[in-house]
């Protein structure tokens, strides 16, 4: 699981955008705090320590700790927004979470032991369909990354989300099909060798349509009989 971040953070009394163009000119980044059958909280949080918090990699899929008036909020972010041109954060959406909540997450996934795959071992190459599962998980629990171990496939092997094992409290909150993960291909020269001669940027003559100047000859070739 990835480790609980802790952010300090300041309650605000107005919404609207006059008040969160005020709060980011004094370096302050407005926020909200929704979910547990409770009121929505406004705060503000320090611009510097969430851009640090930001560039962890794992901000999204980390438990984050709100102090708040004196008390800890436990939260998850949802949303961060970015401004178009900076990419300065400008709101973020913080998710209130109850005892023993379960919550839905995109994790990364990392392939080990590619050096125990024959496939690999041949040339083949690691296609790669999800970058990240949507998982379901308790609040406590959730995982840094999700390892897939790819020992032993052959180039045409598929790796399905059945064949993944996750970790105790997570369950993939796609359920209606067994989706691909990856697939092993073979590398563009071994599918040349196998078949496929054409040259890049060659075409058979018999494939190629009339051109327009061809059509203009042709009409010229007529013309100078009279």
């Amino acid at each position: 699981m990835s480790d609980a971040l802790t952010l300090p953070a300041e309650t605000r009394e107005r919404a609207g955008k006059g008040a969160s163009r005020a709060l980011r000119r004094d370096g302050r980044v407005p926020a909200v705090i929704y979910g547990g059958k409770e009121e929505p909280t406004l705060i503000h949080v320090e611009e510097k320590e969430l851009v640090r918090q930001l560039m962890t990699g794992h901000f999204m899929n980390s438990i984050v700790e709100i102090e708040v008036g004196g008390k800890k909020l436990r939260t998850l972010p949802k949303d961060v927004a970015l401004h178009p041109v900076n990419d300065r954060p400008e709101h973020v959406d913080f998710l209130r979470l109850s005892k023993n909540a379960k919550v839905e997450v995109s994790v990364p996934v990392v392939f080990t032991n590619e050096e125990a795959s024959p496939g690999l071992k041949k040339g083949g190459v690691l296609n790669i369909v999800r970058h990240e599962l949507e998982l379901v998980c308790e609040a406590d629990k959730i995982p840094s990354e999700i390892e897939i171990d790819v020992t032993g496939k052959e180039v045409g092997d598929s790796i399905h989300i059945s064949e993944v094992s996750l970790p105790k409290g997570s369950e993939s909150a796609i359920t209606d099909r067994d989706f691909t993960i990856a697939t092993l291909v073979a590398p563009s020269a071994l599918k040349k060798a196998e078949g496929d001669t054409t040259q890049e940027g060659e075409t058979a003559a018999d494939d190629v349509p009339a051109t327009e100047q061809d059509a203009e000859e042709e009409a010229e070739g007529e013309g100078g009989e009279d």
